[in-house]
């Protein structure tokens, strides 16, 4: 299996307690990089939630959201600090005393002010099951999602390499025209330019035309690395390092190629394979 590293997966869970949300959602990065966004009452499970991720993703920047909200029959749960009220109420008046424009606290501010409402009775571990439990389950999810997207990736990414496949077999044919394309060329110049045609010149020029035009190797190459493409794509797994590697390989016999082609239509060919490699480049960043 080929996993994307952009994914996006959320999942709520009612409780004794109230309803819980979790939400995961991705992008690609060069690591595993895991940042959580949670309520100051969930802090204490940070630990075995990053653990638990850890476990089972490899790559991508992983933001982690997750909100609770209480039943509403739940008042009881939720007490005032008085004791905070109270010296928010002695600075309010100190303020005022200094600034008499300053407007007074509202009991909109008031009651969203961090640590306003007590919630002692719902200690964490009341929730840390729920919330390892629905973790998971988006997990699951989350990873069904970067499933989907890496095997949508992984069938265009074969594509391409399909197509970079005929597009180089479509090279070879062309040399034993070009080759005797410049050689009418080459017999002609020098029976305009001499008298007597000299078979040894033309066989010379004939030659090292040849050898400035010879892009077996690099053919050759491009085919072995189309093949390993392949071959990591289809055994899948964590490949998104090793195909970016791939990417850099045949580049350069794309380079290559353009700059030993003396044909237009060699020189076509290179820019779509180049056009190609830059593509799945792209969508490799992607890959886990």
């Amino acid at each position: 299996m080929i996993y994307s590293m952009t994914g996006y997966a959320a999942i709520s869970k009612e409780t004794p307690y109230g309803s819980l949300n979790l939400e995961l959602r991705s992008v690609n990065h060069r690591y595993l990089d895991i940042q959580f966004r949670l309520p100051e009452k969930f802090r204490s499970l940070e630990p075995s939630m990053r653990e638990l991720m850890t476990t089972q993703l490899n790559r991508g920047k992983v933001d982690c959201y997750i909100s609770f909200y209480l039943q509403s029959n739940s008042e009881d749960q939720l007490r005032l600090n008085t004791d905070l009220l109270q010296r928010l109420l002695e600075l309010n008046q100190a303020v005022r005393k200094m600034v008499p424009d300053s407007p007074n606290l509202g009991v909109s501010d008031i009651l969203h002010w961090p640590g306003i409402l007590k919630t002692d009775a719902l200690p964490a571990e009341n929730l840390s099951a729920h919330c390892i439990e629905l973790l998971q389950t988006t997990l699951d999810e989350f990873k069904a999602v970067r499933a989907r997207e890496g095997e949508k990736l992984k069938i265009l990414l074969l594509q391409r390499l399909t197509k970079m496949r005929q597009l180089a077999t479509e090279v070879l044919p062309r040399i034993p025209q070009l080759l005797k394309d410049f050689n009418q060329k080459i017999t002609v110049r020098l029976n305009a330019a001499m008298i007597n045609c000299d078979d040894d010149r033309i066989r010379q020029e004939l030659t090292l035309f040849a050898s400035k035009i010879d892009v077996d190797e690099e053919l050759s190459r491009l085919q072995t690395h189309i093949e390993e493409a392949e071959r990591v794509l289809i055994n899948g797994g964590m490949v998104g390092k090793r195909l970016d590697f791939l990417m850099q390989e045949l580049n350069r016999e794309a380079n290559t190629l353009g700059s030993k082609s003396v044909d237009a239509e060699v020189s076509k060919i290179s820019m779509e394979i180049k056009v190609l490699i830059e593509q799945m480049r792209e969508q490799i960043q992607n890959i886990e």
